[in-house]
C-alpha cells in the first residue's frame, strides 16, 4: 500500500474496476461511474454530517443549508443505488455498478440524510472535507458536462493517464483549504500593519462592488502574470512549476496538478497587493470565484464554438485555446501566454501566442520525466537526478529580450540535444516559417464549424 501511495494509483483503479468492455451509451459504464461517483460523495457527506468537528471546516459550517445538504445526500444515495444496479444489470463485469450500490448502502447504514449532527462541535480545526466533497461535484457536474458536450479531443478518455495523481492533488489542496488560507493572507496582513498600523477600511473598499471587482481582476492578474513569468524563467521555480506542466493530455482535472510551494508563493504574492489596497470581501469573493471557475475551465478538454466564432472574446478572456497553447511542449507557443484572464497583459508584454484556429498537437514536457504519484511529485523538485544540482537541466537558454524558454529540450525531443542559444533560434524560426505556410511543429489548425 506504501508503494501504492507514493506512485500513481491509476494501475490499481484499472485492476479494480476496468474491462475490455464497451463505454458506449447504453452499456451501463457510464451509469456505473455515476453511480460510484454518487456513492462515493453521498457516504462523504454523511461523515461530514456524523463528524464534523474532525472532517470540516469551522469556517464553512454556518454558510451550509442543512435542508439542501440533506435532499441532496438522499437524491446522491438513490443515484448511486439505482444506477448501480442498471449498470450491474448491462455489463459482464459487475464490479463498477455494485461498488456504486454498496457506496449507497453505506450511506444509508450511517444515517442517511437523516444523520444527525453532534449537539456539540469542539473547536478544534477540521480537515476540510466538506470542502473537497462540495467542489468535486460542482466541478464535475459543470467541467465534465463541458467536456463531454463539446470535447476538444473525443478520442481522450475521461479517466486518462495521470488522473488519480491529479485527483489526490485536488484532495490534498481542499483538504487542506484552511490552513492554506490562513498563511497565504499573512504577507498582505503583516503589510497593511506595518505600513497602515491596523487601519480600518480603506477608500479602496469604498468604491461600488463592480470597480472594485474589475480592479481586483486588472491588478490580481498583472501580479500573475509576472509571478508565472519567473516560475518558467528562474531554474529553481521551473522545477516546481515544470509539475504542473507535465501532463500530456489536458482536462478539467489537469489544473489542479500544483506543487503545494507554488500554491502557496503564487496565492500569498497575488493577494497581498489586493490586501494592502483594502478591496472590500465582496468583490474580494466575488474574483477568487470568478478566478476558480475560469482556471480550471481554461485546461479544460473543452472546444468553445461561441469563443471561436466570436474572436473578440480571446482579445478579452484567456480561453482554453490560449492556455492549452501555453502547455504546448514545443514549437513557438512554448513559454507564452502567461496571463490567466486578461490576454491585453501578454500583447502588451511581447508574449502572446493566438494564431487563430490553432491549438497544440502535444502538451506536457520533455526530458528528464516527471515522475507519477502525488507524493513522488511533491518531492522531485528538491532531488537531484543523476547526481546534477537543482536546475541543472534547465538553464541553459534563454530567449533575446524575454527571459524565458528554459525547457530546450521539449523543441527537439527525439534527439534529446539542448542544442546552443543559436541551434534553438534556428529551430524556432523554422517553427514560425511553417506556420505561415498552415503547419507547425507541435501545434495544429482546427477549424470549428
Amino acid at each position: 500500500m506504501g508503494n501504492r501511495l507514493w506512485h500513481s494509483l491509476d494501475p490499481f483503479f484499472s485492476r479494480v474496476f476496468g474491462d475490455d468492455a464497451s463505454t458506449d451509451p447504453g452499456s451501463g459504464w457510464a451509469a456505473g461511474v455515476i453511480a460510484v461517483l454518487a456513492g462515493f460523495l453521498a457516504a462523504g457527506g454523511v461523515l461530514c454530517f456524523r463528524f464534523p468537528g474532525v472532517l470540516t471546516a469551522p469556517g464553512l459550517r454556518s454558510l451550509y443549508p442543512l435542508p439542501v445538504l440533506r435532499a441532496a445526500i438522499g437524491l446522491l444515495i438513490c443515484a448511486a443505488i439505482v444506477l448501480g444496479l442498471v449498470s450491474a444489470r448491462l455489463r459482464r463485469r459487475k464490479v463498477l455498478g455494485l461498488t456504486g450500490v454498496c457506496l449507497g448502502v453505506a450511506a444509508l447504514v450511517l444515517g442517511g440524510p437523516a444523520a444527525a449532527l453532534p449537539r456539540q462541535i469542539g473547536p478544534g480545526p477540521g480537515l476540510g472535507f466538506d470542502w473537497f466533497l462540495l467542489n468535486v461535484l460542482i466541478m464535475t457536474l459543470l467541467y465534465a458536462s463541458l467536456e463531454r458536450a463539446a470535447p476538444l479531443r473525443p478520442e481522450q478518455p475521461v479517466f486518462r493517464k495521470g488522473w488519480t495523481t491529479d485527483g489526490v492533488h485536488l484532495l490534498v489542496s481542499h483538504v487542506g483549504v484552511q490552513g492554506a488560507s490562513a498563511i497565504i493572507v499573512l504577507p498582505g496582513q503583516w503589510l497593511r500593519r506595518s505600513i497602515l498600523g491596523g487601519a480600518g477600511p480603506s477608500h479602496a473598499g469604498a468604491l461600488p462592488f463592480l470597480f472594485q471587482l474589475a480592479a481586483i481582476v486588472v491588478i490580481a492578474d498583472l501580479c500573475f502574470y509576472w509571478i508565472h513569468r519567473a516560475f518558467h524563467a528562474w531554474p529553481l521555480l521551473w522545477r516546481l512549476h515544470r509539475i504542473h506542466h507535465s501532463n500530456e493530455q489536458m482536462d478539467w482535472l489537469a489544473s489542479e496538478r500544483l506543487h503545494v510551494v507554488e500554491i502557496v508563493i503564487v496565492r500569498a504574492l497575488v493577494l497581498t497587493p489586493l490586501i494592502l489596497i483594502g478591496f472590500g470581501q465582496g468583490p474580494l469573493l466575488a474574483y477568487v470565484t470568478f478566478a476558480s471557475v475560469q482556471a480550471v475551465l481554461v485546461h479544460a478538454n473543452f472546444r468553445s464554438k461561441l469563443a471561436a466564432r466570436l474572436g473578440w472574446v480571446e482579445r478579452i478572456l484567456v480561453t482554453p485555446r490560449i492556455h492549452h497553447l501555453h502547455h504546448a511542449a514545443d514549437g513557438p507557443a512554448v513559454d507564452k501566454n502567461f496571463a490567466i484572464h486578461l490576454p491585453v497583459l501578454d500583447r502588451l508584454f511581447g508574449t502572446l501566442y493566438a494564431p487563430p484556429g490553432v491549438w497544440p498537437t502535444r502538451t506536457g514536457v520533455d526530458g528528464r520525466p516527471v515522475p507519477e504519484g502525488y507524493w513522488a511529485q511533491q518531492l522531485s523538485p528538491f532531488r537531484s537526478p543523476h547526481g546534477t544540482r537543482s536546475g541543472d537541466d534547465f538553464d541553459e537558454y534563454r530567449p533575446d529580450g524575454v527571459g524565458v524558454g528554459l525547457r530546450v529540450a521539449a523543441l527537439e525531443p527525439a534527439t534529446g540535444r539542448r542544442g546552443t542559444r543559436a541551434d534553438v533560434k534556428h529551430r524556432l524560426e523554422h517553427d514560425r516559417r511553417a506556420a505561415g505556410h498552415g503547419r507547425r511543429g507541435g501545434l495544429e489548425h482546427r477549424t470549428v464549424r
